[in-house]
């Protein structure tokens, strides 16, 4: 269709309508009276062909295309709002920006960290969240990208959009410091004889991929959502777990478990910051990825001493 006919401003009321489910609450949302927002809702359903919401008892309920719509308009006002208030210039110094981030805990420990400590120092008045990844990541990846600003994720889960990459890192098999079993190396044999301990997203951990390339299938006794909880769950049992060697530098000493050196040759992880292309000349957004970019290259080396 051609977009030069339609007035952008419904997106805004679809989206409200579709949320609140009510037009007088749709409207208070939005700073528009009952009457103008009756009249959005009539405009929206002459374009749509459909009813949107329909009124069930004294409530509003939506229609099969309504409930459709819900999350398409959501992601349709992100990208819009943020298109819109992209800007020529930025000076970290002074303005005030909010940045969204999807991340794993590995990432917030190993870089989010140092990311904002160094947003502290530069950037007082900027804002830093940092949120879970969710299922929809491999899913729908362009719709959830343009609701923020970036994914911290390593190559091999998503592909085809705007990257910077940020640091390398590897695998390595983590085990009880009092593994009766296991002393300074564990082999192939010892990782399909034991217990696991897992990672429960898959797609955080493309090197469970590889295991089942191998011909090695875990036998998973326990699975956990961060990465910080696998240490705590694997200390004084047999079990193993893959873990991130910057991570469990971080944690040494107070886990009472121990990394070891994987039996295989593992495809070692590039970390990178992945965004959907409306950022990509957003002075903020550009200062954003330079400073991430930065800090990764600050970062101890995997050889060098812990951090």
């Amino acid at each position: 269709m051609n977009l030069s006919g339609l007035d952008l401003n419904l997106l805004v009321a679809l989206r409200a309508l579709l949320e609140e489910r009510n037009v007088t609450r749709a409207g208070l949302k939005i700073g528009l009276s009952q009457p103008a927002t009756s009249a959005a809702l009539a405009r929206l359903r002459r374009h749509f062909s459909d009813e949107l919401l329909v009124r069930s008892g004294n409530a509003y309920e939506l229609t099969p295309l309504g409930t459709a719509l819900r999350e398409p308009a959501a992601h349709a006002y992100a990208v819009l709002e943020r298109l819109f208030t992209s800007r020529a210039d930025f000076d970290p110094a002074t303005e005030e920006r909010h940045f969204t981030l999807l991340a794993s805990d590995y990432a917030v420990a190993v870089f989010g960290a140092a990311l904002a400590r160094v947003l502290h120092a530069e950037a007082p008045a900027v804002h830093l969240s940092f949120q879970h990844i969710g299922p929809t990541l491999v899913e729908d990846t362009g719709a959830l990208l343009s609701g923020v600003d970036g994914v911290l994720t390593p190559h091999g889960v998503i592909s085809g959009f705007p990257t910077v990459e940020l640091f390398r890192d590897e695998w390595a098999c983590l085990v009880a410091d009092d593994h009766p079993e296991v002393a300074d190396r564990i082999s192939l044999d010892d990782l399909a004889r034991l217990p696991w301990a897992v990672y429960l997203r898959p797609f955080d951990a493309p090197i469970t991929r590889q295991l089942g390339t191998m011909g090695l299938e875990p036998r998973v006794e326990i699975s956990v959502q961060d990465f910080h909880l696998l240490p705590h769950v694997v200390a004084g049992t047999r079990r193993v777990a893959l873990i991130q060697r910057r991570l469990a530098r971080l944690l040494d000493g107070g886990t009472r478990t121990r990394a070891l050196p994987l039996p295989f040759s593992a495809v070692p992880l590039q970390e990178a910051m992945w965004w959907h292309p409306v950022h990509t000349h957003d002075a903020a957004h550009i200062w954003l990825r330079e400073t991430a970019a930065r800090v990764a290259a600050s970062l101890p080396a995997l050889d060098g001493p812990a951090p």
